[in-house]
């Protein structure tokens, strides 16, 4: 959080975690193959933000006999369908919500319907990812172009549950000006929160974000729904830049961190971690990538190796030699052979 002021009061008829965040909360975004219940534990280890949202799950995959299973541990939450206990993730603040997406209506409130029990604090439905395999499929970002289709799977999420729906979603597919009927469109619907990547899908982020349009985006959502929560996406790296973003918008209700968590894993405070800190974090992040792939391997699944090369940068960086450690590090292919080289330096 940004400060120390008491949580905002809302007009909402029924209030939420979302009205119990302060002023100019701070998310961490959902990224896919990133922001799992292991990456996750490692963030609240080092600073977490006040809102932690999963990584993507597909409605139709949950509500399916064959895809049901992978549904649900993607949606794993620590302490309670996790063994990763220690960071106790359930405990608040921070708020977990599950992300979803898809096309189908009726498996949107199938899903929605399920995913109290399993702990959660929001549900939040995904209309803004870029990927052109989801947008093939309809999701994301595509449902931009099917806007019926898209307020019927809000409705049905919302009928089904009495965790609170928010959205995420970008100004447009192609064009900026589609935010001016888009954004009313979700409005009227009266999302607990709304989050706004700043940018088309055509943009992806080759271009900046378009802050100037957060007055017109603030607007918008005063005249039609304001006691949904408004979160700004894009070009926010850490506390300092939603700091700066908040003293010159200030009616912006939360800011969502992205990619800036690979530049800085504690971006959620002012604090700049030493290269000793950075290796100390990223040895807990093995100890519970073990415990995970433990764990999965207990449900006859898998935790794969591969992907957790991704994270090296975010704690080898910056320093003479890093990169040709990393390039060590790299062609290890267990835990046991990262921590070997670990220890040398």
């Amino acid at each position: 959080m940004l400060d120390n002021n008491s949580p905002e009061k809302s007009s909402s008829p029924a209030p939420t975690f979302w009205t119990l965040l302060p002023p100019h909360f701070l998310c961490l975004a959902p990224m896919e193959g990133v922001t799992d219940v292991v990456f996750r534990s490692v963030v609240k280890q080092a600073a977490a933000p006040d809102v932690f949202f999963t990584e993507f799950t597909n409605v139709s995959s949950f509500a399916s006999e064959k895809g049901r299973a992978n549904a649900i541990e993607r949606l794993d939450i620590a302490g309670k369908t996790s063994l990763i206990t220690e960071s106790q993730e359930n405990s608040h603040p921070p708020y977990l919500v599950a992300q979803i997406w898809g096309k189908n209506p009726a498996h949107f409130k199938e899903t929605a319907a399920a995913l109290k029990e399993h702990g959660f604090d929001g549900l939040d439905i995904n209309m803004g990812c870029p990927d052109r395999h989801v947008n093939k499929a309809g999701g994301g970002a595509a449902m931009i172009n099917t806007p019926e289709l898209a307020i019927e799977c809000i409705k049905m999420a919302k009928s089904a549950t009495t965790l609170p729906v928010s959205v995420k979603t970008r100004l447009g597919y192609s064009f900026i000006h589609e935010y001016k009927n888009w954004l009313p469109l979700l409005l009227n619907e009266h999302p607990a929160a709304l989050t706004v990547h700043l940018r088309t899908r055509k943009e992806m982020s080759k271009v900046p974000a378009h802050f100037e349009l957060i007055p017109e985006i603030i607007k918008l959502k005063n005249q039609i729904s304001p006691q949904t929560k408004l979160i700004i996406n894009g070009d926010i790296s850490d506390k300092n830049a939603a700091k700066s973003l908040a003293k010159k918008y200030p009616e912006v209700d939360g800011f969502m961190i992205g990619r800036g968590i690979f530049q800085n894993p504690f971006c959620f405070s002012e604090y700049q971690p030493s290269r000793e800190e950075l290796q100390e974090l990223f040895l807990y992040h093995l100890d519970l990538f073990d415990k995970r792939a433990a764990e999965l391997s207990a449900r006859g699944s898998h935790y794969p190796y591969e992907p957790l090369k991704h994270f090296f940068k975010i704690y080898i960086s910056g320093f003479d030699g890093s990169k040709e450690l990393r390039s060590k590090l790299m062609e290890c292919k267990s835990t046991k052979e990262l921590r070997a080289i670990l220890s040398t330096i």
